[in-house]
């Protein structure tokens, strides 16, 4: 009986769709991986920053800056301003999930787009833990392997500027806030434009990872006057995060 149970549970919907997620998404990795070493980094720093940090913006956010010459003051704190909508993913999890104690603490590591998107279209507690629970494995172990394969890979390159690496972290970072600028309404779109357009304004003034930050004061604007877009649906956020 118990076999024909965990049968049943693999085959679940909540672990079909989050093993799709999983690999597609964790497959971006090799992109982490490239532009980390791309950017200073050794394969060993790659690799604690994706098992530890485990949120593809705030990770490519961070490589970023310091392939800039940022300080690494400034991209932490540019990675720390796009991991806090974790924060609010996790308040919301918390009721849904249940769990207390040492587990809610480890569940807490593993908060990020793609598993607060799948958990959340689950119909009931149970199938919402096997869907986090799948999605934060299947995708934390992709993450961390394939940003492996790239860094070591990349790290075997004589001259990294002749493929152009430097072009995959931003690349990849923009992919991922495509779908939400074209999903949601006027005021995500007006906020991006005045975000990037603090950021290109400041960028030959202001020491390299400033410019992240200042452009983050544009979601200010997220705090003024009613909610337009009270009543469109907004799209699925990064297929993110990218691990945001």
């Amino acid at each position: 009986m118990g076999r024909v149970k965990s049968l049943s549970l693999l085959r679940s919907p909540a672990v079909r769709d989050s093993t799709g997620i999983g690999v597609a998404v964790g497959a971006a990795g090799l992109a982490f991986g490239t532009t980390a070493v791309a950017a200073g980094l050794s394969p060993a720093q790659a690799v604690f920053l994706s098992l530890f940090m485990f949120t593809g913006a705030s990770q490519f956010a961070l490589v970023g800056v310091v392939s800039g010459g940022g300080s690494l003051v400034a991209g932490a704190l540019g990675a720390l301003l796009l991991g806090a909508r974790n924060t609010l993913y996790g308040l919301r999890l918390a009721d849904l999930l249940g769990w207390r104690g040492a587990r809610r603490a480890l569940a807490a590591h593993g908060v990020i787009d793609e598993t607060t998107a799948v958990t959340l279209a689950q119909p009931d507690r149970a199938s919402a833990r096997t869907a986090f629970v799948a999605t934060a494995v299947v995708l934390g172990g992709f993450w961390v392997a394939t940003t492996l394969l790239g860094a070591l890979a990349t790290e075997r390159v004589g001259d990294l500027d002749a493929f152009g690496l430097d072009a995959v972290g931003p690349a990849i970072f923009l992919a991922l806030l495509w779908p939400r600028l074209r999903g949601d309404g006027g005021r995500t779109r007006l906020i991006a434009l005045l975000g990037a357009g603090t950021a290109l304004a400041a960028t030959p003034f202001v020491p390299a990872g400033v410019p992240v930050l200042l452009a983050a004061s544009a979601a200010l604007l997220a705090l003024v006057g009613p909610d337009r877009d009270a009543g469109t649906a907004p799209a699925p956020a990064r297929s993110e995060e990218a691990l945001s």
